[in-house]
């Protein structure tokens, strides 16, 4: 199995601003630390995913892939607006394990971010490198990120979270018409994760997400979701445990091939890995 979302840190407060004070994420986490729960579950390895907007912690990740074998990709961040964007994905695309790129769209006060010509031009870069597209958004951008994947047909994108719906207050329109169409786009992928953190934290219920995981398998098929913890980021509403066992209940339902498709054989398809 195949972890399709998690990160790493060293934490310090200046370069993570966004992690809330107070939380468990306020310390180091590291490759062993993913042994203890990833790999005592039965994981064999994971997509490392940035966590801040940096070429300096892209090629870290790189290199903590390099040394670890667990690391079977990393998703990484360059500047797609820079003029020098090629070159810094020729920098990091010599290191194997680049896989894919992704933007923190979600935090960009822009809805419609993703349509800007400097950022399209970055995306029209990736497909010579082999690399995908990580969309991280919430569901006020859908409508953006619906224009993207249309403009690049040819270009693997992968949607982060289910997009980060209202879980919390139990909100599925327009989001769910909105995953009905994304869909609909062979060349895009869902990760099934970050969903306990758009919950609440303290006494959500794994009924709470079916509504959600019942739009998602139905607009995709298991042929193209994933399973990701988002560990550690859920440790603010959960463990990876209970991360896991809610997509491992609900997908009992399926036949033992889409499972097998949901925790292995997306993540391999949508970023080309290596196994």
């Amino acid at each position: 199995m195949i972890d399709s979302h998690q990160h790493f840190w060293i934490y310090d407060e200046v370069q993570y601003p966004w992690i809330p004070k107070g939380s468990p994420l306020q310390q180091d986490w590291m490759p062993e630390d993913w042994h203890q729960v990833g790999g005592a579950i039965g994981f064999s390895g994971s997509i490392a995913v940035q966590a801040r907007q940096s070429m300096e912690e892209s090629r870290w990740l790189l290199d903590l892939a390099r040394e670890h074998p667990s690391i079977k990709g990393v998703v990484g961040w360059v500047d797609l607006q820079s003029p020098d964007v090629e070159t810094q994905l020729i920098e990091l695309s010599q290191f194997q394990k680049l896989v894919g790129v992704r933007h923190v769209v979600q935090d960009e006060p822009d809805d419609m971010f993703m349509l800007r010509p400097e950022f399209l031009r970055g995306i029209e870069k990736l497909k010579s490198f082999q690399l995908a597209y990580d969309i991280l958004i919430f569901p006020r951008q859908l409508p953006a990120a619906l224009e993207l994947v249309q403009r690049f047909p040819d270009q693997r994108f992968v949607l982060d979270h289910i997009a980060k719906p209202q879980i919390k207050d139990a909100v599925l329109s327009p989001w769910r018409e909105q995953i009905q169409q994304f869909g609909s786009f062979e060349n895009v992928w869902c990760k099934v994760s970050g969903m306990i953190t758009e919950a609440n934290h303290r006494n959500w219920k794994p009924m709470d997400f079916k509504p959600y995981l019942d739009i998602v398998f139905e607009a995709f098929e298991p042929e193209r979701l994933m399973f990701g913890s988002d560990w550690p980021v859920c440790l603010m509403a959960g463990s990876y445990n209970q991360a896991f066992e809610l997509l491992e209940e609900y997908t009992a339902q399926f036949s033992s091939a889409d499972r097998h498709h949901f925790f292995t054989e997306s993540a391999v398809e949508a970023y080309g890995l290596s196994l």
